[in-house]
């Protein structure tokens, strides 16, 4: 049996049918327990290991229906509701549906199970606890419970105890229900008849609220049902016609399922399991050929779907794929799933294989219909020559593959920032649908606009008329236009520069070991010091800011071989210092 810290000391928190027919019963201290039985094999409750066992219980479950909520504290946090309206006729009613549902979980989980169907959760929780066809169990068994004409079920890994004061069954004309099966159907509209003669402790009330009903005379539901609702209302908690409300349907009970429910949802349950990755991929392109045709009715495109793989052992296997655009276009969307399984395989086990595959669209968004043989090319990022037909549907198909293979957050871009500084006037950030369907960087813009805005080294053009091999001879000092190189370095690297006068242009420099002779030098561009980001005047000790507030002046030079450079100047000659140093800050090409 397990036991859990209580008042008193240690209490029964679960037992087995042996401790339970040596006369134990929950709620009972440890001691009493041990005087009554004299060997006793206890263990603390896990009440970590029961949670994650039933969400995994409850993750099983979207076999039957999206919409799996497990249970919490306030219901006895061992069982689960399932919402399958719309679903049951999938199964063949909702009889076949429970048979179903009883006959797996107690070959895969080796839990026996009650079962009941309601129009409400309440009503459900309480036939499944309470009601008499049940009492006689053995206990250990769990319990279950379903909203009626296809709503909501409840499972739960360890029986309730009977009720402490049992109550005669409803009348049989009422209910549908089958023994070796273990499950009751409730008739919509019956709620108030059966739930009557059911003990308050039906309601999922606190035993305090159910000491002080007994107390003052009120042990069935009935009793309370027949009475104004203005003394209940102000003598007792806000829960009790709360949950006789719930009970009754005439309030809503939201549950919280344990995984968001899809927009769209396809799931096929096969005859043999299946092992392999092309089998599951081939399974998953017939999904997808038949959510595309409903996505297309529906003028949307999938933004995130998720692939659910239920093994014959009871596990369940998920992979979630994330799309940059709304796409409806199956190919990419099963080669999508075909990288994420290839990376997964390595580490994942199929067991004794899958024997049913679900593919649920969990994000969509509006995605009309367009031509697409006379439509003229997306402006977006053609310029980048990335995609199927250079447009942005074709960059996002590029993106979306890359952050299979290499993670969803190792694709970035860059994104400019009002810095004067280069090496600040970027940042790293999420490559989004916006920033694709965005124009991409003007071209041709004037030096004051660049410099205003700080551009950083991706604007640069990299067109092949924009490539150092084509292009013209620099020529001189009067270009006034503010070009970034295509790879900025982390850090900027000291060099030692050769120039005719202090303040003029490089004619030969050395870096990494390596002379170069300039042939053609353009500049300078002169970048001040940001100096409203001081808050004071550097200190002389104060080596890294005191860099920073020097002036730079930047050159753009080539070398005899046409490898151009970004180099810069640190520092106003006789005004700023008496040796300027100088640094290597892009390489052009």
């Amino acid at each position: 049996m397990l036991a859990v810290t209580g008042s008193g000391g240690p209490r029964i928190a679960a037992l087995n049918e042996a401790a339970e027919a040596a006369g134990l019963s929950l709620g009972e201290t440890l001691a009493d327990a041990r005087a009554k039985a004299g060997r006793l094999q206890t263990r603390a409750v896990d009440t970590a290991a029961d949670d994650a066992a039933l969400r995994r219980l409850a993750l099983w479950a979207t076999r039957y229906t999206p919409t799996a909520s497990p249970w919490g504290e306030e219901n006895g946090a061992d069982g689960l509701f399932l919402d399958i309206e719309g679903a049951a006729h999938l199964f063949g009613g909702e009889e076949k549906l429970l048979a179903d549902l009883s006959f797996r979980l107690e070959k895969n989980f080796g839990l026996p199970a009650r079962l009941a169907v309601a129009d409400t959760p309440g009503m459900a929780w309480a036939l499944t606890r309470f009601h008499t066809s049940f009492l006689p169990r053995p206990a250990g068994e769990g319990d279950y419970a379903q909203h009626g004409g296809g709503g909501k079920y409840e499972y739960a890994e360890q029986a309730a105890p009977p009720p402490p004061h049992p109550v005669r069954s409803p009348s049989p004309a009422s209910l549908r229900y089958a023994g070796e099966d273990r499950y009751v159907i409730l008739p919509s509209g019956q709620e108030a008849q059966v739930l009557a003669p059911l003990a308050v402790e039906a309601l999922r009330l606190s035993p305090d609220t159910c000491r002080t009903l007994r107390r003052l005379g009120f042990k069935t539901v009935g009793a309370l049902l027949d009475k104004p609702r203005a003394p209940f209302a102000a003598r007792f908690p806000a829960e009790l016609l709360q949950r006789i409300d719930q009970a009754l349907g005439r309030i809503e009970e939201p549950l919280r399922p344990i995984v968001a429910p899809p927009v769209y949802h396809t799931l096929r349950y096969l005859l043999e399991p299946i092992f392999t990755q092309e089998a599951i991929v081939a399974l998953a392109r017939r999904h997808m050929q038949t959510l595309a045709q409903v996505l297309m009715r529906d003028d949307v495109g999938a933004r995130g779907l998720r692939l659910s793989l239920y093994r014959v052992d009871g596990g369940v296997e998920t992979i979630d794929i994330a799309l940059t655009l709304p796409s409806r276009d199956v190919a990419h969307i099963v080669r999508l799933i075909d990288l994420k399984l290839e990376a997964l395989s390595a580490a994942e086990d199929a067991g004794f294989g899958f024997e049913a595959v679900g593919l649920a669209v969990t994000h969509a968004e509006r995605m009309a219909a367009r031509q697409n043989e006379l439509i003229a090319p997306s402006p977006g990022w053609a310029h980048l020559g990335c995609g199927l037909g250079d447009d942005a549907e074709g960059c996002a198909l590029l993106v979306d593959t890359l952050r299979q293979r290499l993670g969803p957050h190792n694709v970035r871009t860059f994104e400019p920032v009002a810095r004067h500084l280069p090496e600040r006037a970027e940042k790293l950030a999420p490559l989004t649908a916006e920033i694709i369907l965005s124009p991409p960087p003007e071209r041709g813009r004037s030096a004051s606009a660049a410099g205003r805005v700080g551009i950083g080294h991706m604007q640069y053009d990299p067109s092949p008329d924009r490539l150092w091999r084509s292009d013209p001879p620099l020529s001189g000092e009067g270009e006034t236009e503010k070009t970034r190189p295509l790879l900025l370095l982390p850090q900027a690297e000291p060099t030692e520069v050769m120039a005719l006068i202090p303040d003029g242009p490089p004619r030969r420099f050395r870096w990494r070991g390596v002379t170069y002779e300039v042939a053609g030098a353009q500049g300078p561009e002169r970048i001040g010091a940001e100096w409203w980001h001081l808050s004071a005047p550097p200190a002389p000790a104060n080596a890294s800011a005191r860099l920073q507030a020097l002036t730079r002046d930047y050159y753009l030079v080539e070398d005899s071989d046409g490898h151009r450079f970004w180099l810069y100047r640190e520092g106003l000659y006789e005004r700023e210092t008496v040796a300027a140093r100088w640094f290597v800050h892009g390489l052009f090409a």
